[in-house]
């Protein structure tokens, strides 16, 4: 039972939880992990299903009425709709969705969906089986491709594919995403690249602004804009003679902060407050302390304080610290 709403010091109601479940991926996508990889988290450190479950009843109790469920590569780990069912057994979740590359997703689909997941989000930057093995470091584009087909025939409504645009990678290929969705009931979501350290040669410049993208988009297709809710970080838009849609994410170049409703639960039970911010708290040892519920919701509370106003980056790479993806999820 909702005692009272999660309230950030700027005044922003909290109510998105996504919830990384592993740092662990089959991939190496360019963008996210580095060369050579990075410290995994020690499995002893990782937070158990129930361990998650029991800090996902203190944050519905705070008012957390969306969740997802990102990585790494949260298939990766063995059981997940045991999870799921758990989290989709609260009467206050509203949206429970899941983030995954798609690898694994043919083999896990109906199971997840039986489970009570509905919507999901899949990774895919190109349709180039060259350029996809070039991004991921694996030849495996059409497992994904599969993967989404699958989640159409089991019945994933919304289905979202996410595609980072990458100047000289894949920005030559926005025809391709359209026709895409309009032949398929998908929503192709273009994210602008997060600013990296490490992962790309550093002698280059991939960022590209989606109001270049969106204005590539329109020489192929209208754009009907559809409504948005508080906190949604897409503007998305209907396309009038297709069957699916077309979303920009455009956190570098318009930034949403101002707007922004989440906070994020890494796989060590750190709650971080901005994804490109430092500011985290750590939950997983006061609950394998044993603290009371009450007393957990009161350190959730007490910790959501600490989220900033916003981030600060421009699209370049930075001195200040900087995120890898797979390390607190999308």
């Amino acid at each position: 039972m909702v005692q009272d709403y999660l309230v950030d010091s700027f005044g922003r109601r909290i109510s998105y939880l996504r919830i990384s479940l592993t740092d662990r991926c089959n991939l190496r996508c360019c963008y996210c992990v580095p060369p050579g990889g990075f410290p995994l988290t020690c499995r002893t450190k990782i937070l158990t299903y129930e361990e998650i479950l029991r800090l996902a009843e203190c944050f519905v109790d705070l008012g957390i009425d969306k969740i997802r469920l990102t990585g790494g590569e949260p298939l990766v780990r063995q059981n997940l709709p045991y999870l799921v069912k758990g989290i989709s057994e609260f009467p206050e979740i509203k949206d429970l969705s899941l983030s995954t590359n798609g690898v694994f997703l043919a083999r896990e689909a109906q199971a997840l969906f039986q489970a009570g997941l509905k919507r999901i989000n899949i990774s895919l930057d190109t349709f180039d089986p060259a350029k996809f093995k070039w991004i991921t470091g694996l030849d495996k584009h059409e497992a994904v491709l599969t993967g989404i087909e699958k989640a159409i025939r089991v019945g994933f409504r919304p289905i979202k594919i996410n595609v980072v645009m990458m100047k000289g990678m894949n920005d030559d290929e926005i025809e391709s995403f359209v026709a895409f969705a309009m032949e398929r009931p998908v929503e192709i979501r273009f994210i602008e690249l997060m600013p990296t350290r490490n992962c790309f040669d550093p002698g280059k410049r991939y960022f590209v602004s989606n109001d270049w993208v969106k204005g590539e988009v329109l020489r192929w297709t209208d754009l009907a804009p559809e409504p948005s809710r508080t906190g949604d970080v897409a503007e998305v838009y209907g396309l009038p003679n297709g069957i699916g849609r077309i979303a920009f994410i455009s956190s570098i170049s318009h930034s949403f902060c101002s707007e922004c409703n989440r906070i994020r639960l890494r796989v060590d039970g750190t709650l971080k407050l901005c994804l490109h911010g430092e500011e985290t708290f750590d939950l997983r040892t006061p609950l394998r302390e044993g603290r009371s519920k009450a007393e957990l919701t009161r350190l959730i509370r007490e910790a959501v304080q600490l989220k900033p106003q916003g981030h600060r980056f421009t699209g370049s790479v930075a001195d200040e610290a900087v995120v890898y993806m797979c390390q607190v999820g999308g």
